[in-house]
């Protein structure tokens, strides 16, 4: 691709989308990276970067009701970051944009109905000009969605296992002191949801098979894997409350990168049971709630710094086999690991060979890969994995 910058922050003057920026501008210091921010306002833009000591190389116009300024955006760009929701109103035209201008997309949108509507209008298209549009790529769903894609890997390095079941769990320890209302949901969350619960097609979101088209694939995946929104106990006895904030983003995401793991090894495709929620032994059972309940305002300051929240993803394999992968990250989850989380994805798709040729509507672990693990260090997030000894089934 020829195009003169590697990545655009569309939307860098909002809440998430100018710690992206931020996010950019700190590694465009560490080599050679060009990226813009872009905005309705370009004075908003500048003003609300500047806040952060951030100056972006070049602020460009665009708007979601210009489709031609949209596309004169993406056609100047490798990659567009999309950071104007909820996307259910204002993605579609983003992401036809992207399409005609030959950028790949990226955004953060956990609405799921909506991602479907992406696939089912555009996959095809995107597959064959080669361009990826990665959609729920933010804490909803890129750091599970890696976590699952890297036991799928391990158990094909064993003689050519595979999954039979998954659980992740997530541990958050957020800063010292008396929870913040905001400390949970980011207020383009709030907005997501709102927008999809108003949606015709609303009860789409809480299908494990939303994002598989083929109608055979995505029954077994319901009679495998439905989502489970009770709470349940954990192996070391701590309560397993359901995810925050939806328990239905991310199984929707895993199921399909599993469907496009199998498609692209030409195998066939086989569910595995999957079950997640967030570990609150020694909290109080209604602490993810009161987070939840919370103002839709942005952390600030060291609160954002100071957040680390830890994913264990444990796998059994059909040979017996129990896997295991663990991220350790630091940031806010909802606002700064987010952010810095899409930056690196950015950086990652702009980049020659650094993630695998292929084109689509894809997940962030099948636009990305397994091998990536390593660069989302610098975005704070670790990740380790490891093999264990043949279990009792």
């Amino acid at each position: 691709m020829a195009a003169e910058l590697d990545v655009v922050v569309f939307g860098a003057g909002g809440v998430t989308g100018r710690n992206v920026a931020a996010y950019l501008a700190d590694r465009a210091g560490e080599g050679e990276l060009g990226w813009a921010a872009a905005g309705r306002d370009p004075g908003k833009v500048e003003g609300v970067l500047a806040e952060l000591g951030v100056r972006a190389p070049e602020i460009l116009t665009a708007d979601v009701s210009d489709p031609a300024g949209l596309e004169a955006m993406a056609s100047r760009a490798r990659v567009v970051l999309d950071l104007v929701g909820p996307y259910t109103r204002y993605g579609r035209p983003v992401i036809d944009a992207c399409l005609a201008g030959g950028a790949h997309y990226a955004d953060l949108t956990g609405e799921l109905p909506f991602v479907r509507g992406i696939i089912d209008a555009h996959h095809e298209a995107a597959s064959r000009a080669g361009l990826k549009l990665v959609q729920v790529c933010g804490f909803e769903a890129l750091p599970a969605d890696l976590l699952v894609a890297e036991l799928a890997e391990l158990a094909a390095s064993d003689s050519g296992d595979v999954l039979r079941s998954v659980d992740l769990e997530v541990e958050m320890t957020p800063p010292p002191g008396r929870p913040h209302a905001s400390d949970m949901v980011s207020g383009g969350t709030f907005q997501s949801m709102a927008t999809l619960t108003g949606e015709q097609n609303a009860p789409l979101a809480l299908d494990p098979a939303v994002l598989i088209p083929d109608e055979a694939a995505a029954a077994s995946v319901r009679v495998r894997s439905p989502i489970g929104l009770a709470p349940r106990r954990g192996g070391d006895g701590a309560v397993i409350a359901p995810m925050a904030p939806a328990p239905f983003i991310n199984p929707g995401v895993i199921h399909r990168s599993a469907l496009l793991r199998a498609q692209a090894r030409s195998e066939t495709f086989e569910p595995f049971r999957y079950r997640e929620g967030i570990a609150i032994s020694g909290r109080p059972l209604t602490l993810p709630a009161r987070w939840l309940a919370g103002a839709a305002i942005g952390p600030t300051g060291s609160r954002l710094e100071r957040w680390h929240w830890r994913m264990t993803a444990t796998g059994l394999t059909r040979a017996g086999r129990q896997l295991h992968a663990v991220l350790d990250a630091d940031g806010h989850p909802g606002y700064l690991a987010t952010a810095r989380l899409l930056g690196e994805a950015g950086i990652l798709l702009s980049e020659d060979g650094a993630t695998p040729a292929v084109g689509g509507c894809l997940t962030p672990a099948a636009a990305l890969g397994t091998q990536c693990l390593e660069r989302f260090a610098r975005a704070g997030l670790r990740f380790s994995s490891g093999l264990g000894a043949a279990a009792a089934v």
